[in-house]
């Protein structure tokens, strides 16, 4: 049997839409009639792309769903399970609900590999750009462990939390990044456009021009001479620099000397500690033993050096060692970090010790980041103002030398 989603109208010429299983397009409208329905549209949900080496691997390399996405359909499962629905009326509810066509296939493929005989973790397997291996790792531990409504709502959580750290950190930059880039622009055109347009005055007259003013003509005459230039070499420069890392022993150094940058080095060590510390502390919460948590907590590191050390620290608690120790080695992660989980190991609990190192990371990065972009935007404006003050001197002194002389 297929998924089918349709459209129809009820009695009462109601509009609803729904997902229905059957063997032929022509066996579900008949199903539909006989619920009273008369359907408007029915069509079959596509579970997998139909040719080519996409077709030998389903969603391999595709679009999966969103981090917003997957929050908000973490949430929803969590509520429907809760309410005592079984797993299928609860895919089905999703799949109603859900306004994207990619994430209605992704769940009817779920839905349909489920209908086949797997468990809900396996179903996601066949979609790994839409289900990370963590997400999937405490599935199957709630499966195994009868857990799986408290195992949702914690990876509910787990997913609001990391998404909102992402926007967190995000939205503190876009201020910033957006007064630069207006800066840059407003200046531009004051040195391509205006400032030629006014010098080309005094030119004419003849005089001495103060040395403010001929500082002021050289870079607008560079500017205009070779700023397309410059365009073009910082643009070819860009597309190489990005070209370049996907080479994972350069992307491995550029990672290395982010964290050793005063600023950006804080915020990228800040993250990836929250974030390892919250995925670690979950999957340990959901009843996962150490070594496979950890080895699943892995690739929500992002920058490679800190990855590299909880491989080896990986390697050192396979081996009988210290997790804390381990990761301490590195010194790669916040010492916070390292202390709580030291002290979680003493004590027994881990779980909660890891929990609060995410929270406290967390809220400590979240502080700062305020900090530092309540400290650019006066900084920005400042360097703003300077620099216009610096094209208003250059054009007023000339006209004021003028008005002298005429008097």
């Amino acid at each position: 049997m297929a998924g089918y989603e349709y459209q129809a109208l009820d009695r009462q010429g109601r509009a609803v839409k729904g997902v229905i299983d059957g063997d032929a397009e022509r066996q579900v409208r008949a199903l539909l009639r006989e619920r009273g329905l008369t359907p408007l549209y029915v069509g079959a949900i596509r579970t997998q792309p139909e040719t080519g080496a996409q077709a030998r691997r389903p969603w391999r390399g595709r679009r999966g769903i969103s981090g917003s996405e997957l929050a908000l359909l973490t949430r929803q499962f969590a509520t429907l399970v809760r309410a005592g629905l079984t797993l299928e009326e609860c895919l089905n509810a999703l799949i109603e609900q859900t306004e994207s066509a990619r994430t209605r296939n992704i769940l009817a493929g779920v839905r349909g590999r489920m209908l086949e005989g797997q468990s809900l973790a396996r179903s996601m397997a066949n979609f790994p750009q839409a289900f990370p291996d963590i997400y999937r790792v405490m599935i199957d531990a709630g499966e195994q462990s009868g857990r799986l409504v408290e195992v949702l709502e914690r990876l509910a959580d787990y997913t609001e939390n990391r998404q909102a750290l992402r926007q967190k950190v995000l939205l503190a930059f876009i201020y910033p990044a957006l007064v630069t880039t207006v800066a840059v622009a407003v200046v531009a055109l004051l040195l391509v456009y205006v400032v030629p347009q006014v010098t080309r005055v005094f030119e004419n007259t003849g005089q001495a021009l103060p040395l403010v003013t001929r500082v002021l003509i050289s870079i607008s005459d560079f500017a205009r001479a070779s700023g397309l230039v410059w365009i073009a070499g910082g643009t070819i420069a860009l597309v190489a620099f990005v070209a370049a890392l996907r080479s994972p022993a350069v992307r491995f150094r550029w990672h290395h000397l982010l964290l050793r940058l005063p600023v950006i080095g804080r915020v990228t060590r800040g993250v990836n500690a929250a974030r390892f510390a919250d995925t670690l502390g979950i999957l340990t919460a959901s009843g996962i033993p150490l070594l496979p948590a950890l080895q699943s907590a892995v690739p929500v590191v992002n920058n490679l050096p800190m990855r590299a050390g909880v491989e080896e620290a990986l390697r050192q608690v396979r081996e009988g060692g210290s997790l804390s120790r381990s990761l301490g080695k590195t010194r790669l992660f916040p010492p916070l970090v390292i202390h709580l989980i030291a002290s979680g190991e003493s004590s027994g609990r881990l779980d909660a010790m890891l929990q609060r190192a995410a929270e406290a990371q967390a809220r400590e990065l979240e502080n700062w980041v305020k900090a530092l972009t309540a400290l650019l935007e006066p900084v920005l404006i400042l360097v703003m103002g300077v620099i216009v003050l610096f094209i208003v001197i250059a054009i007023l002194l000339p006209i004021f030398e003028m008005n002298q002389l005429i008097k």
